[in-house]
């Protein structure tokens, strides 16, 4: 079997005995969620995202600068979100330290609540998504995809930030045996490339079909699965639960 097929075989059906046990297929299904929230929010919220920031911090120099379509305010208030969202999510796995499966499903646990009241205000508010409205939601999804980045970090699997892939991109290319590095882990990285374009894809293409209440319910979906799945990490004693250097 080809390197790259064995590494995304590993990163979807992970070794028991692994330093990060079941911890990356999980890490792939908040990629999805991180594709279709940020599909709902730049398509129906304004050209804004809740879940890249760099993304937000360009937006802003755009509306700065009088380009149409960008509102400064939906950037400012997404950032200010998200760092809320991540200061809680920090607290969160914090308060759990010494096992990885708590740190998890406390975050899951947060995120879930924010993302699950975003889609409350879609499904009553019925859209279009204006003024209040509009920002509610741009902050309810930044303060949920806020926890989730900060238990990815906490985390630390490898390649799988959940909401950043620029630093994934480049470790593809960079370390690649093409350029003399130890090894690219194309496998994995690319998995996690494509589980984001898979949620991303699949939020506009409701949204594009007029389903926009699809691609928050599917991401409560996944994050609910999520959180059954960490409620029984959260039990295990192996070797994985431990946070590095611990």
């Amino acid at each position: 079997m080809p390197v790259v097929l064995r590494e995304a075989w590993a990163t979807l059906v992970p070794d028991p005995r692994d330093r990060h046990g079941p911890l990356p297929p999980l890490m792939l299904a908040l990629t999805v969620v991180t594709g279709l929230v940020d599909a709902f929010s730049y398509l129906l919220l304004g050209h804004v995202f809740v879940a890249n920031m760099t993304g937000n911090v360009v937006f802003g120099g755009f509306a700065i600068a009088g380009a149409p379509g960008f509102s400064l305010l939906a950037s400012v208030v997404a950032l200010l979100s998200f760092a809320a969202g991540a200061f809680s999510g920090g607290a969160a796995v914090r308060a759990a330290r010494t096992h990885r499966g708590r740190q998890l499903l406390y975050a899951l646990l947060a995120e879930t609540a924010f993302v699950t009241a975003a889609m409350v205000v879609t499904l009553v508010s019925g859209g279009p998504w204006t003024g209040a409205v509009r920002f509610t939601l741009v902050a309810l999804l930044g303060v949920g995809l806020g926890v989730q980045n900060a238990a990815a970090r906490a985390l630390a699997v490898p390649d799988l930030k959940t909401t950043v892939l620029t630093l994934t991109i480049t470790g593809a290319a960079a370390d690649s045996r093409f350029a003399k590095g130890p090894g690219s882990r194309a496998g994995r990285r690319l998995l996690s490339a494509a589980a984001m374009m898979l949620g991303a894809l699949c939020g506009a293409l409701a949204v594009l079909h007029d389903l926009p209440a699809v691609p928050l319910s599917a991401a409560v979906a996944l994050l609910a699965v999520a959180c059954a799945c960490a409620a029984l990490l959260a039990r295990s004693d192996a070797p994985w639960t431990r946070p590095p250097g611990a």
